[in-house]
């Protein structure tokens, strides 16, 4: 029969559970199911996925797990099928008592989005307990004057189940002397009294033995059976009566052991009333151990520690015993009131300790849940973190906190953070518990790299190395790792019709510029270059430099000599009349140097001076010029050697070897000229354009002559003009390639202009084509030479013999006339236009 009703039993419930399995309710983003207690572990409770519109994938990815703020783990999350299951088998009776209504709540979280739903699960009563009674026996003492109506209070029976499976009803075996009844008490109890209907006789009977029976009304039904001893007392007829029905107290929690809690009191019309006795009336043991009362006084006392998180409210009956055995039950109800004894208990249900600095404000980091075990305002409970930080709380369910960024982030700001999360509570003094969390931001490239220096400047002497570094840029990122990782590049460009890349080079990684060739200071003085810096961030980020590279000029050039000029088929060029004063004009030594500052600073001086030197050097410009009277023990022919020196360190100089003749006669000069070409061995066609050249000149001389007298006259003795002469022109047939500032063109102009008074003259070289002027000179006359070729040595005696004629026509009391001069008249223009070796001369005497 046992056999029977369990099968039956157990086919109930998974009839039941399967039944209420189905129904789902989805409120407000609850989900709520029911099941009946005591189901198997892993039993289906409801398919979490459809109700929740949640596919599979999504429930794995998402890490989906059971959060319960108080730990349980009746139910599990089968992810693989998207249901929930019985986790541990759950006893309704243990998990919420007498309460008729259980439940068991919990939150289902989803990670990546983060995803909460709640999740509520009814447990419904089965009939799986039975009534059960204190004590298997009542023994009662009934006097035997007890009046037709008395009542007599029995134990109650309890039954843990609820609803149609908890206590119905009771019955009395026998019925003779005694009724039951039963009245339900505020709360839902049953409370049971023996009723007297007939008067007992002690004499007749000593004792009675009944049987109490205590049914409920589950299916199959199940009861409980206690006996009750009755012994008929003799001759009380007056049972004590509680001075209140209900006493009605109160006890802060946490009260010291030994507190008086309230007292009962029960008076008896008897003359035994002070032997009244007090004692609980089937006290619990969870009331045994927290309370007592005297049997004498009636006082409540604590004995244990009352805790209002378990305990809110306490109901004991106490029974009043006279010394005839009559009784009367009274009712203590204790509310338990709760002073701020719990702090808030913060738990992390998920956090992620990175963010992107670059992350939107309002973004998730962490989800919290706060849970206080104390009531009213000692449970309210407000959670915040410290102030200046760029992230807040935010509430979303009921005690469930988000943690977000507020504001945007930057990593090169702060780079991580100590987050305190406070969780505090209303009560006084307020409670409160504290969770640290540490972020930390994670870097985007949203810093490109900055250079040192927006330029940079370099002087790099000529002549460097090859592969030479030169200078070391540096350029840093405010971001970390790879996006702060710099490269160095140089910008494509162009310089002299070569790229870039051909002069200069960087090392990539280390910022190291090299000269990838040697330069020349004469070819390239200055250039700029782009250099930039880039990250290795994703897209990467750039900045640019200027480089600006001086080339510095080193004295690797020796000077060169323009003039004279120096050819394997000259002959003396420079002339000098005996009469000539100290100071005299020689000829001027042109020399340039393509060295740039005290480089081409030049110096000139004469080798191998002797004690009786005709001649010395301006040391600046390089102007021959007499020291002495000549005499006629100075020998007609005259070799100087011009040594020309730069400033640099060391020195560089060149050598100029000028021939200069002493004489007044122009037969005394040319048969020097032969000698000197026989001396040199000169080409014999040469020394024929020499003496051709040398005769046109000298009749073209006395036609100007002429014309400079007559105009003389004509003018009046116009303004007189001194100048110092020199009887040379220093023609400059050819300038350097390099020389940028000193190349001269084919053509030129010399300007000779004087008086008939002056005894001396200068020579002025007007350049053509706006070019530097390198002398100047007056004379009278003006010669224009045009095409002249590189070797115009014998032109230059030339002219040489014309400005000995022209001085000897002005001043014939002082120069002797040169053989073949042609004497023009005074106020007479003479022009004459001439040509020697296919050269055009044209002379104009005025």
């Amino acid at each position: 029969m046992e056999r029977g009703e369990k099968s039956r039993l157990l086919r109930l419930r998974l009839w039941t559970g399967c039944a209420l399995a189905l129904l789902v309710n989805l409120v407000s983003g609850q989900i709520r199911y029911s099941i009946p207690e005591e189901l198997p572990v892993g039993s289906f409770i409801g398919s979490i996925s459809t109700d929740l519109g949640l596919e599979l994938k999504r429930l794995v990815s998402g890490k989906a797990r059971v959060f319960t703020a108080d730990g349980s783990q009746y139910v599990g999350l089968d992810k693989e099928r998207g249901q929930l299951v019985v986790k541990e088998k759950i006893d309704r009776e243990q998990l919420c008592g007498d309460m008729s209504a259980c439940s068991v709540g919990f939150e289902v979280i989803l990670d990546n989005p983060m995803e909460l739903y709640r999740v509520t699960v009814d447990i419904l009563d089965i009939n799986d307990n039975r009534p059960v009674f204190p004590e298997n026996e009542i023994n009662l003492e009934i006097s035997e004057l007890a009046l037709t109506g008395a009542r007599f209070s029995l134990a109650s029976a309890t039954d843990p189940d609820v609803g149609v499976n908890s206590l119905q009803k009771y019955t009395l075996q026998p019925t003779d002397h005694f009724t039951l009844n039963v009245q339900n008490g505020a709360d839902g109890s049953k409370n049971v009294e023996m009723v007297l209907q007939s008067a007992l006789d002690r004499e007749e009977k000593a004792r009675h033995h009944l049987t109490l029976t205590a049914f409920d009304g589950g299916k199959p039904q199940r009861s409980a059976v206690v006996k009750i001893n009755i012994v008929v007392l003799d001759a009380n007829d007056n049972p004590p009566t509680f001075n209140q029905r209900l006493y009605k107290t109160s006890i802060v929690e946490n009260a010291p052991k030994g507190t008086v809690i309230t007292t009962v009191s029960a008076s008896d019309a008897d003359e035994s009333s002070q032997n009244i006795q007090y004692y609980f009336e089937h006290a619990t043991p969870v009331e045994k151990a927290l309370f007592s009362i005297d049997a004498l006084t009636g006082e409540l006392k604590l004995l244990g520690d009352v805790d209002y998180e378990k305990h809110k409210q306490f109901k004991m009956k106490v029974q009043a015993k006279d010394h005839g055995g009559l009784t009367d039950t009274g009712e203590i109800m204790i509310d338990v009131i709760d002073v701020n004894d719990n702090a808030p208990k913060i738990t992390l249900m998920s956090f992620s300790n990175s963010v992107s600095e670059d992350a939107e404000p309002g973004t998730v980091l962490a989800m919290i849940n706060v849970q206080d075990l104390d009531s009213g305002d000692n449970g309210r409970v407000t959670c915040s973190i410290q102030p200046n930080t760029p992230f807040k709380m935010v509430a979303s369910l009921s005690n469930y906190y988000n943690l977000v960024t507020d504001s945007v982030l930057d990593r090169e700001d702060v780079a991580d953070y100590n987050i305190t999360i406070t969780a505090v509570d209303a009560g006084s003094p307020a409670l409160s518990s504290t969770l640290l969390l540490s972020v930390k931001l994670s870097d985007v490239n949203d810093h490109a790299p900055q250079f040192e220096q927006d330029i940079y400047k370099v002087y790099i002497a000529e002549n460097n190395a090859v592969a030479m570094s030169v200078l070391t840029v540096k350029a840093d990122d405010a971001d970390w790792g790879i996006n702060s990782r710099v490269s160095y590049f140089l910008i494509d460009g162009e310089l002299n019709g070569a790229p870039l890349a051909s002069y200069i080079s960087v090392n990539a990684d280390s910022g190291v510029i090299y000269a990838v060739k040697s330069f020349d200071y004469e070819q390239l003085k200055s250039f700029k270059v782009q250099i930039k810096a880039q990250d290795g961030g994703s897209p990467p980020m750039s900045s640019n430099a200027t480089l600006k590279i001086f080339i510095q000029d080193q004295n690797d050039n020796a000077p060169q000599v323009l003039y004279p000029v120096q050819t394997g088929g000259s002959v003396v060029a420079e002339i000098v009349p005996r009469s000539a004063d100290v100071g005299y004009l020689v000829t001027k030594v042109v020399a340039v140097d393509v060295d740039s500052g005290q480089n081409a600073w030049l110096s000139y001086r004469l080798q191998k001076v002797t004690d009786r030197a005709l001649f010395e050097v301006g040391a600046q410009n390089g102007e021959i010029r007499t020291v002495r009277q000549v005499t006629d023990k100075d020998a007609v022919k005259q070799k100087l050697t011009v040594v020309v020196e730069d400033n640099g360190q060391p020195s560089r100089s060149a050598v100029v070897n000028i021939n200069v003749a002493v004489a007044d006669t122009f037969p005394e000069v040319l048969s020097e000229f032969t000698d000197l070409t026989r001396d040199h061995k000169y080409n014999d066609n040469l020394t024929f354009y020499l003496v051709l050249s040398l005769a046109a000149v000298s009749f073209l001389f006395i036609v100007s002559i002429i014309a400079i007298v007559s105009v003389k006259i004509h003018r009046w003795r116009q303004k007189r003009l001194f100048y110092k002469s020199a009887a040379n022109l220093p023609v400059i047939p050819y300038y350097p390639p390099s020389y940028a500032d000193g190349t001269l063109q084919h053509v030129y102009n010399y300007e000779m202009c004087g008086t008939t008074d002056s005894r001396m003259s200068d020579v002025k070289i007007v350049r053509p084509y706006s070019q530097n002027t390198l002398g100047s000179v007056s004379l009278m006359g003006t010669v224009q030479r045009e095409k002249r070729e590189v070797e115009d040595t014998d032109l230059l005696s030339e002219v040489s013999f014309l400005l000995m004629c022209t001085e000897s026509v002005v001043h014939p009391e002082v120069e002797p006339v040169p053989s073949g001069c042609v004497y023009p008249k005074r106020g007479n223009t003479v022009e004459s236009t001439f040509e020697v070796d296919q050269k055009k001369l044209k002379v104009v005497l005025r």
